[in-house]
């Protein structure tokens, strides 16, 4: 905002004789109304004295800043005096404040909410500038205040120097005024120290100001000023980080930013190489809606994961102490220890599972503040029975509603935290349940059960070709996203009583470590050193269920190494979805061959489902080591 528009010479008053605070006012109020400012005076000048009343308009290094806001105004406008004897009984902020410099605001009530918070914002922010506020104090004329509200701020900033730069982020449990303070004295404090510091504010409306890839890669070191954990802190593992509390930089912002340097004088810094979460935000790049929705599946799913494993190993605690002990009438018995169990481990699957899958994809698209409704949005997928498909669209409603409602009704001023505590949640919620009863909630909902009706309905070359291509996906990126859609998949189809394609996805996952440590054990000369080291132990990795072991051969030679996996995956799959094996508790690893259902039953489903994932991965194993041997034979001919 440019402040000279906002006064002119003629409201600009220089050496200044008042002795109370009472007469500077009134001085001021008499200008604005010769100025034709406001079409009352008197009016305006009893709102003033009302803001008065209601806390101190006296700040820090001899300034003041009254106002008001009235019908009375005509235009937004304020005047400006220096005071040759400062005034020492203005109430201030900071106890002892002499007054030498006061700025006297003039808003119409119709843009309290706007153009008051816009210039005050402005104002302070100029002010803060101890090199701002003296050369304005120093003007010897009006002509030449005028001139210095504006001219030389840009030009003295853009030819300052720093010796070091310092990224920071502040955040506090609220997200409001802390996280904002905090922000200003740390600025404030590098500014004195010779130092420039960037903030970026993780408060009540998400993250702002976020930091570019530029100042990552720049900065000698980071600030961690928070009071819960920070978003997104990979971003800052190239740097030392100098973590302490949000009120902290508000007491000595000073000894932070020493601190911090310190710390860095001593660790050094890495390489900025950037990450996969927020590289588009860091670079100041808006990305497309398909990368966001993707994005938020995957933070959706990454969420849930340790729920669904938490409950399926507590229900296969339950389920195996029943078994082995004979303790079947003990875990049918209401509230039986054993029941509790069961029940917990049970509820932790089916009653939290898709709440935290829609809270979290809300949450990727609007932060802390879309949780409530993205949580309220999985509770009505199931109240309507609509499963996976209506959490994900309830998701994706949630986060959409929430960034809608910001642009509509910023969160500023005096009732942002009402804003951001009351309005975001309460009304984004409202559009949640809105969709979801009576829009698109039910449609998907019909569709995710003509998906489970198809899903029941296949059998031998149909279910055969379902986890073949199961099979490709989980062995296609180990644990990437064609992995992670292939376990949502499965997962979804779990919780709706489909239990064939996570068996079949739990088989699938040891072949690639089991492939692969044969491959490297086996036929070493084929392989690096390296390559022999990480099969060493790769098979460990998928006794437990985990592919990504693997990646390490993988990235070395990605054609022959997925291709290979794949065919083997996709056999494993077809075999235990011919067999109609199913598995309805996740993340058990090797000791998902005792729990599984349907099939042949028993021993014969856990022959099947094992030597399922053996053959693929002998499969893959063959293939793999013919193209290792057809590369190496042509790197001996040359």
């Amino acid at each position: 905002m440019n402040l000279q528009k906002a006064t002119s010479r003629e409201l600009i008053s220089l050496g200044c004789e008042f002795s109370t605070k009472l007469e500077a006012i009134n001085y001021l109020v008499d200008k604005l109304d010769a100025a034709g400012k406001l079409s009352s005076r008197d009016e305006y000048y009893r709102a003033v004295l009302e803001r008065e009343s209601l806390s101190e308009t006296g700040i820090d290094m001899g300034m003041a800043v009254p106002h008001g806001k009235s019908k009375a105004v005509r235009e937004a406008a304020f005047a400006v005096a220096t005071v040759r004897t400062p005034i020492k009984n203005w109430e201030s902020i900071v106890p002892g404040n002499e007054v030498t410099i006061i700025f006297l605001l003039a808003i119409p009530e119709s843009e309290a909410k706007s153009t008051h918070l816009e210039l005050l914002s402005e104002l302070m922010t100029r002010v803060s500038n101890p090199d701002y506020l003296e050369r304005l104090k120093a003007s010897k004329t009006a002509e030449e205040l005028y001139r210095n509200l504006e001219g030389g701020t840009a030009e003295a900033e853009k030819n300052r120097t720093y010796a070091k730069t310092i990224v920071a982020v502040t955040a506090c449990p609220a997200g409001i005024a802390h996280t904002y303070m905090a922000a200003e004295a740390l600025v404030k404090g590098g500014e004195e120290l010779g130092v420039k510091v960037y903030v970026e504010k993780q408060g009540a409306n998400g993250v702002e100001d976020r930091h570019t890839a530029q100042m990552l890669r720049d900065a000698d070191a980071a600030v961690f000023a928070a009071d819960v954990a920070v978003k997104d802190s990979e971003r800052f593992d190239h740097l030392p980080v100098y973590k302490t509390k949000v009120a902290a930089p508000i007491k000595d912002a000073k000894g932070v930013i020493r601190g911090a340097l310190e710390k860095a004088g001593r660790e050094g810094k890495g390489n900025y190489v950037g990450t996969d979460a927020g590289n588009a935000a860091a670079a100041g790049e808006k990305a497309s809606v398909g990368s966001e929705i993707k994005q938020a599946v995957l933070t959706g799913v990454s969420y849930i994961i340790p729920i669904i494993v938490a409950g399926g190993m507590i229900n296969a605690f339950a389920v195996l102490i029943a078994q082995g002990f004979g303790l079947q009438e003990l875990y049918n018995m209401d509230n039986s220890w054993l029941w509790l169990f069961r029940k917990m481990g049970g509820n932790t699957l089916g009653t939290l599972m898709i709440p935290m899958l829609a809270a979290y994809m809300a949450y990727s698209l609007g932060d802390k503040t879309a949780l409530a409704p993205g949580f309220a949005a999985g509770i009505a997928a199931n109240l309507i029975n609509g499963g996976f498909l209506c959490g994900m669209l309830g998701g994706l409603v949630a986060g959409y509603a929430v960034r809608f409602l910001r642009k509509a009704v910023p969160a500023k001023g005096v009732f942002a935290g009402f804003v951001s505590f009351w309005v975001y949640p309460v009304f984004s919620t409202l559009i949640v349940g809105i969709v979801m009863f009576f829009l698109l909630g039910k449609p998907v909902a019909w569709l995710n059960q003509s998906l489970i009706g198809l899903l029941s309905a296949m059998s031998g070359s149909n279910a055969a070709l379902l986890g073949a291509i199961i099979g490709i996906m989980v062995s296609f990126d180990l644990g990437g996203p064609v992995n992670k859609a292939a376990y949502t998949f499965c997962v979804g189809a779990m919780a709706e009583g489909i239990l064939m394609p996570y068996a079949a996805f739990a088989s699938i996952k040891m072949v690639s470590a089991f492939a692969v440590t044969m491959s490297t054990l086996g036929f070493k000369k084929y392989f690096t050193k390296e390559e022999q080291e990480a099969g060493m132990s790769t098979w460990i990795l998928g006794l437990a269920g985990i592919t990504e072991g693997a990646i390490p051969v993988m990235m070395a030679d990605p054609v022959r190494v997925i291709f290979s996996l794949c065919a083997g995956s996709a056999v494993t799959g077809a075999i235990v979805a011919m067999c109609n094996i199913g598995l309805d508790v996740p993340g058990a690893g090797i000791f998902s061959m005792f729990l599984l259902k349907d099939g042949m039953g028993g021993m014969g489903n856990a022959l099947i489902w094992f030597f399922a994932a053996v053959l693929g991965a002998v499969i893959s194993t063959v293939i793999l080591v013919a193209l290792k041997k057809m590369k190496y034979d042509k790197s001996m001919r040359k």
